[in-house]
């Protein structure tokens, strides 16, 4: 392996699977003209190459940070004159970022945050436009005849520091242009993270919880549009307009306070805003002791909806008060394992069980708390740490059976058991009935509509599958998480014979997040099968490394697919790939 300093391009499709969905022929060919006509050969005569390819996007690098700049200039002007007079829903616009770092060079292939923080900067970027981060900037001085726009600092995922970001200004594509979502058929609103005014700044998790019950009030409500939980969160600790959040999550209204906790007491201040006015429509403060916690919360909940709708009786504002414990001390370590289970890491995932393992202890009628807990098996076991396979199982199959039987009205409790169900064993009915009690439930539910999409995907129903996971990805635009939706999306196309489809979902799950396993093997499938062996064996390398265990008599564990011929489609590809026996 070799490090280096290198300039990173990241280059994106804006809508690419909208795009394929209208003409996946004509999509196809006319991307292909793109790059052979002007994306490759401006990269050329900038002197840069293209390391990594995928259906709706490319990275390449450049020996000096005018040279990559220069070049994404070139092909944005270049991409405006050939779709000037194109429909706007038919045109091919990309999205580039543009940084410079330390790269390590492995082959053909280069990894590092150098290409990390430009694949993060390319998703800030607005359609036909480029940003770049603070260094690209500081080393392009006055040496290139553009004009920069300040972003300001932005915390990127999975980016230790902050990151300085600026907008090139493109003739035709002015400062902060920003991606508009039609708003949908009903009131629709987004839930900011609190800010926590407490002077302990651990408490983080409390203020987090209090949003997660406003939220997940607020999703009880058929009539109401609730963005999830993970995409408003990618809001946390940034300064943006509320018009700016109101266009790019498709919402009408947005709620946002803080939470602040002394001793026994807690005050929380919300107000409500318009996000096409920017005006203030409610705004309030409730303070107590924390035995009114969930008090709190349903005054919070019950005002916004009365601002949002007048004419709401008050039979339905109290069905939406749904409490998952009056037992405070469960609900902390409860909040605290919530916390633990999004940042999905190992470590976190051990802390998570631990914390709802205490919640079950002090309240075992915790519906939510066994659910959470089957789920983070599920974490584990979808990203190769199972260190017991038949005691985790065990484990996680009791936990779901005990949510299920606690929380016949609880969408959290039934959703988190129906995929340990169908995941773990491979009990797909079960996992069906349940995901779907809880989409009826809570019809705003990201998550189980996402998990309705697995299951339906393990049950050999790829194209109703796809269809259940874009409702979770129009519920969640911008999740943090969006990995798992990109890899249930992966194995749908790949089931359904769309290699090539499959295998562009599959590398933006890998790119989210390196060691989530089921995507990993299905980007080294979907290679395999589209006739690309070498990235196939790259991939499948990587998969070696997550686990070194994996190989065909055990694939099924990783796989609980219904069908034979889904199974034996998979192995074929896997095995092309270079997995064991």
């Amino acid at each position: 392996m070799e490090r280096k300093l290198a300039a990173i391009l990241a280059a994106d499709v804006v809508g690419y699977s909208r795009l394929m969905g209208q003409d996946e022929a004509g999509t196809l060919q006319a991307l292909k003209a793109v790059r052979a006509e002007l994306i490759d050969p401006r990269i050329a005569e900038h002197k840069g190459r293209v390391f990594k390819a995928t259906g709706d996007g490319l990275l390449a690098e450049f020996p000096s940070v005018v040279n990559a700049v220069a070049c994404a200039i070139d092909i944005q002007r270049g991409m405006h004159s050939r779709t000037a007079e194109l429909p706007e829903d038919r045109a091919i616009r990309l999205r580039i970022g543009v940084h410079v770092g330390d790269v390590i060079i492995e082959a053909d292939d280069i990894f590092g945050d150098g290409v990390n923080v430009a694949a993060r900067l390319e998703g800030m970027a607005p359609p036909g436009g480029v940003v770049v981060s603070g260094t690209v900037r500081d080393h392009l001085g006055n040496r290139l005849d553009a004009q920069f726009h300040d972003m300001g600092e932005h915390t990127l995922k999975n980016i230790d520091h902050p990151i300085r970001v600026f907008q090139v200004q493109l003739d035709r594509a002015p400062a902060f242009q920003q991606p508009t979502l039609a708003l949908p058929d009903k009131p629709s609103i987004a839930v900011l993270p609190f800010d926590n005014l407490s002077s302990d700044r651990d408490q983080d998790y409390f203020a987090d919880g209090i949003v997660e019950e406003i939220i997940t009030a607020l999703t009880r409500m058929r009539w109401l549009f609730v963005i999830a939980r993970n995409s408003s969160f990618a809001y946390k600790g940034r300064a943006v307009d509320v018009k700016q959040i109101g266009r790019e999550l498709g919402v009408r209204y947005i709620l946002e306070g803080s939470v602040r906790k002394s001793g026994d007491k807690v005050r929380i201040t919300g107000q409500l805003i318009d996000t096409s006015t920017g005006a203030h429509l409610w705004a309030d403060r409730i303070e107590g002791g924390l035995e009114n916690i969930f008090d709190f919360q349903d005054q919070v909940t019950t005002s916004v909806i009365g601002a949002i709708s007048p004419r709401l009786e008050e039979a339905e504002i109290e069905r939406a008060k749904r409490k998952p414990t009056e037992n405070l001390d469960a609900y902390d370590y409860y909040l605290r394992g919530l916390a633990g289970v999004h940042q999905w890491t190992r470590q976190s995932c051990e802390e998570a069980l631990s914390n709802f393992y205490c919640a079950i202890h002090i309240d075992p009628s915790f519906a939510a708390a066994y659910g959470m807990a089957a789920r983070t098996f599920v974490l584990r076991k979808g990203s190769g740490w199972v260190a017991d396979r038949e005691a985790e199982v065990a484990e996680a199959v009791r936990l779901a059976r005990r949510a299920a039987q606690l929380g016949k009205d609880d969408a959290v409790a039934l959703s988190t058991a129906g995929i340990a169900f169908s995941f773990m064993v491979g009990n797909h009915e079960e996992g069906k009935v349940l995901t779907d009690r809880a989409i009826e439930l809570n019809p705003n539910s990201a998550w189980a509509w996402l998990w309705s999409g697995w299951i339906r995907m393990w049950l050999g129903e790829p194209e109703a599958a796809i269809d259940r996971v874009s409702r979770a990805l129009r519920l969640n635009p911008t999740d943090p998480h969006s990995y798992s939706m990109y890899g249930a999306l992966a194995h749908a196309h790949f089931f359904a014979g769309r290699f090539t489809e499959a295998l562009s979902w599959a590398e933006m799950a890998v790119r989210e997040k390196p060691d989530f396993l089921l995507p990993g093997c299905m980007a080294a499938a979907s290679s395999a099968l589209a006739g690309r062996i070498a990235d196939a064996r790259r991939a499948m390398g990587r998969v070696h490394q997550l686990d070194p265990s994996l190989n065909a008599s055990n694939l099924q564990f990783l796989f609980p697919l219904r069908r034979p011929e889904d199974l034996a489609r998979l192995a074929e590809g896997l095995r092309l790939a270079g997995l064991p026996e």
